[in-house]
Formats: structure tokens, C-alpha cells, sequence
């Protein structure tokens, strides 16, 4: 068995002596794991950071086995990754959301769009944005996607402000007035008449947005918690958008 393939690092463990096992994420066969011979020498241990891109070839006598990766670099960008926490700490938080996709189960899109996201890390303003993106397009691939594009309630396309908690479905300004202290806010810049880049209070209500349902549907059945990488992305990437304090004069 072997195929190659375009990957992104997205994690390393160590396997004896100077081996490792990486996990990619492939353009065609989703996230993979394989042994890396001499992984761990001082060629191949600049190339095998997370974020990197690389072309992968894998080789195994049978499907179902580990098997071994020949690596060569094709993009390094893990050193410029470290010069910003929303960097960071991305990379590690959508490595996280990664692992909870079933392994060799293909994503083109997901890989695509790890790879525009990882162009735009340092910039906390699009990063933000980008990864609450990246989480929803992770739900959707999980089975439980978010219908922001229309009112559960009435069908409208417009003046859509909430979530609701149970559906996962939009719903209008008017239809949710009545229930509005048990909806979730559906920040702006999600809609499509929102035309406008994320600030401060429509970034924090998109990140509460995603947690409760990736807690609900997939991290609670599972057992599992919020990734303190994500945690700590979501902090770097609030504390760059958040206003300055007002000056009074008196």
C-alpha cells in the first residue's frame, strides 16, 4: 500500500529512541498518523513542527497498519507561528478539533481551510473570525451542523439574531423576542447580511456560540472537555479586540 499526498502537521509523539509518529492532516485522506524514521534528528526535527506543510508519501503492507511516512518540507511556517499567542495557541486548539474527526476519514475542505487559517494566525482580528469558522465547518462534518442562513421560526433571511440552544437553527429578532433570555446570540459577521468584520462583543458571543455546542454534542457524550489550547486562543484573540478603556476628564 502507498499513496502521496499534501499534509499539514498538526502533532509529534516521540517512538524509541529517534523515531516519532506524526499526525497530519492529508488534502485526500484526512488526518493520518505514521512512523517517521530517524524523526527525531536535527534534519527532519525543524520540518515535523506543527503548521508546517509538507508532502507526505505512506507506505504499509496492509491498510490497517501504522505504516511509515517519508516527509519532505514543502512550507515552513512553524517558526513564524510562535511569534504570536492567537498562532500559538491556534494551531494547537484546531489540532485539537482535528482529533475528533474518525482517522483517514477524507475533509478537502477542512484541510483547505486549516491551511488559509494557518496563513492568518498572527493577525488576532481575522484569526478570531477564521476559527470560529473553522469550529462551525468541524460541527458540520461531525453531523451537527448550525442552519444560521434562515428563521426556524418563520423562514425569514433577515434580522436574524439568536440561536436556538435545542435546533441549532437561526431565528429572527421578532420570532425570538419572547424567548430571547434562552437563546444564544447569533453574532453579525455569521449572517449573510452581516458585511462586517467581528468585534469584541460579536467575537465572545460566536466563541460562547461554538462551545455550547461542541460541549453539548460532542465533548460531554465523549467525556471530554474544551481544549485549554482553545482557551487560551480564545483569550489572545478577545484581549486584541477588546476597547480601550474611555478617559474622562474632570
Amino acid at each position: 500500500m502507498q499513496w502521496s499526498d499534501q499534509a499539514i502537521v498538526i502533532g509529534v509523539k516521540r517512538h524509541g529512541e529517534t523515531s516519532v509518529v506524526a499526525e497530519v492532516m492529508t488534502r485526500a485522506h484526512g488526518r493520518h498518523l505514521g512512523l517517521v524514521r530517524s524523526g527525531r534528528s536535527r534534519t527532519m526535527q525543524p520540518v515535523l513542527q506543527p503548521g508546517n506543510e509538507v508532502e507526505v508519501t505512506w507506505r504499509a503492507r496492509l491498510d490497517e497498519h501504522l505504516g511509515e511516512f517519508r516527509i519532505e518540507p514543502v512550507r515552513l511556517r512553524a517558526a513564524r507561528l510562535m511569534e504570536a499567542a492567537t498562532s500559538v495557541y491556534g494551531v494547537q486548539a484546531m489540532g485539537a478539533l482535528l482529533r475528533l474527526l474518525p482517522e483517514r476519514d477524507p475533509h478537502p475542505h477542512l484541510y483547505e481551510a486549516l491551511d488559509v487559517i494557518l496563513e492568518n494566525l498572527q493577525d488576532p482580528r481575522d484569526a478570531g473570525e477564521l476559527f470560529v469558522r473553522f469550529e462551525i465547518a468541524v460541527l458540520n462534518d461531525l453531523g451537527f451542523g448550525l442552519d444560521l442562513a434562515e428563521c426556524a421560526a418563520t423562514g425569514a433571511r433577515s434580522d436574524l439574531v439568536y440561536v436556538s440552544p435545542k435546533s441549532g437553527r437561526a431565528v429572527s429578532r421578532e420570532a425570538g423576542a419572547p424567548y430571547a433570555d434562552k437563546m444564544l446570540v447569533l453574532p453579525a459577521f455569521l449572517t449573510e447580511e452581516g458585511g462586517q468584520a467581528a468585534d469584541y462583543d460579536s467575537l465572545q458571543a460566536a466563541f460562547r456560540m461554538t462551545a455550547f455546542f461542541l460541549h453539548r454534542h460532542v465533548y460531554e457524550p465523549r467525556g471530554i472537555g474544551l481544549s485549554t489550547a482553545r482557551e487560551g486562543f480564545v483569550q489572545a484573540a478577545l484581549k486584541a479586540l477588546k476597547p480601550s478603556p474611555t478617559v474622562t476628564h474632570t
